[in-house]
């Protein structure tokens, strides 16, 4: 069991509740596995390609049915096909082909990649707890002025909802250094690349459903 977190929960006006709330130790407290983040983040990273690329070989070249010459008499080289890789125009020879990069991982090392990240960022001190909030419409502004109250505009932000919702998720896509998840959404890839996470207050008890034993 790793080591019990205090943090001060904040407005979203940065100033502070008066409450403190405990990070759980088994989440924000275990002893970081680097190789489980390594593997989560290179998973995470396969999944995400289309694996669609694609070239010609030989064989999907049209014609070249016939030989363009006879075999000897010509002072040149012999050739069996206008579709060889060596023709301007022929196939490419170990050219692309569709595939499917899709890499599984076990829940348990899956869990294990989170609880690393997200205890390597309690122990830097990066975590800031905010008291939960929604919005009722989109509004950037509105998220734009909450990351300046905790003078985090200028850095890789992860913000973690309580509640999935549109109209956040809205507000912050058009903000180039902010990554808005929900706390049951988030993936090993999202927290390695946040420099700081802004946690709502809320959202620890969804995390802990999602990653507590």
């Amino acid at each position: 069991m790793g080591v019990t977190v205090k943090l001060d929960v904040y407005k979203i006006d940065g100033t502070p509740t008066g409450v403190k709330e405990n990070l759980p130790a088994d989440i924000f407290g275990v002893d970081p596995n680097d190789h489980a983040i390594w593997q989560a983040v290179t998973a995470e990273q396969k999944n995400n390609r289309q694996g669609t690329s694609k070239a010609k070989n030989r064989s999907d070249v049209r014609g070249g049915g016939r030989k363009p010459w006879r075999q000897k008499g010509r002072g040149t080289a012999r050739a069996g096909t206008i579709r060889s890789p060596l023709w301007v125009g022929g196939g490419r020879a170990f050219g692309p082909s569709p595939r499917d990069y899709h890499m599984d991982l076990p829940k348990k090392l899956k869990k294990l990649a989170r609880k690393s990240a997200l205890s390597y960022r309690a122990k830097e001190n990066n975590i800031r707890l905010v008291e939960d909030f929604q919005f009722e419409a989109p509004k950037t502004k509105q998220v734009h002025d909450i990351l300046s109250a905790f003078e985090l505009t200028e850095k890789n932000v992860l913000l973690l909802t309580a509640e999935g919702s549109r109209n956040l998720w809205l507000s912050g896509r058009n903000i180039p250094k902010l990554c808005v998840r929900g706390a049951d959404s988030f993936s090993t890839q999202d927290v390695v690349r946040a420099k700081v996470l802004l946690i709502q207050k809320g959202a620890i008890t969804k995390i802990q459903g999602v990653l507590g034993t």
